[in-house]
């Protein structure tokens, strides 16, 4: 496993509804990722974390105001189920804000042109599966969506221990 870091926001508000999926079918739980919107994945190194980068990020964070969003519904990837976070302009503008300030980290290592802000609750490499798992959750979910988050920070996790840890914690600026 390559030694990475990822910027992302915690959404604890989805924990219980999705935590038996994510469990069975995220690799990303397992490895001790919490529920949450990846903004940038892969980051950077953990070594090249310097005081530097963690003093932009700071900067950046800060000067960005924090935001509410909802999760009204499952949507679909090829090879992904995920809730759809609404409104998802902040998640955007928050993506490319980095991707302005740290151009040599890409979302997904630039492996797509527009980057989707999602909350995978599963991944599944065939369509069949991916849709029994769709209904499944449809029907453990009726009447519990949406679910409302206000993400207030973003974290800094890196996996240099083997598993998935928050290294920092950005506060996004109160309105």
């Amino acid at each position: 496993m390559p030694i990475e870091s990822a910027l992302v926001a915690i959404i604890p508000e989805a924990e219980a509804l999705v935590s038996s999926f994510r469990e069975r079918f995220d690799p990303a739980a397992a490895a001790g990722v919490p529920a949450h919107i990846t903004i940038i994945y892969p980051f950077k190194s953990p070594s090249d974390l310097t005081a530097e980068v963690m003093l932009q990020l700071e900067q950046l964070f800060a000067s960005t105001p924090s935001f509410e969003l909802r999760f009204v519904r499952a949507k679909r990837f090829p090879s992904v189920l995920y809730l759809a976070p609404e409104p998802d302009e902040a998640l955007r503008r928050l993506t490319n804000m980095l991707i302005e300030s740290f151009p040599e980290a890409p979302p997904y290592g630039g492996a797509f042109a527009d980057t989707i802000p999602h909350f995978t609750i599963a991944h599944a490499s065939d369509s069949q599966t991916l849709d029994r798992i769709g209904q499944d959750f449809a029907r453990q979910t009726k009447g519990k969506l949406p679910i409302r988050s206000a993400v207030q920070e973003i974290v800094l996790m890196d996996n240099e221990s083997g598993r998935w840890q928050i290294r920092h914690r950005f506060a996004l600026a109160m309105d």
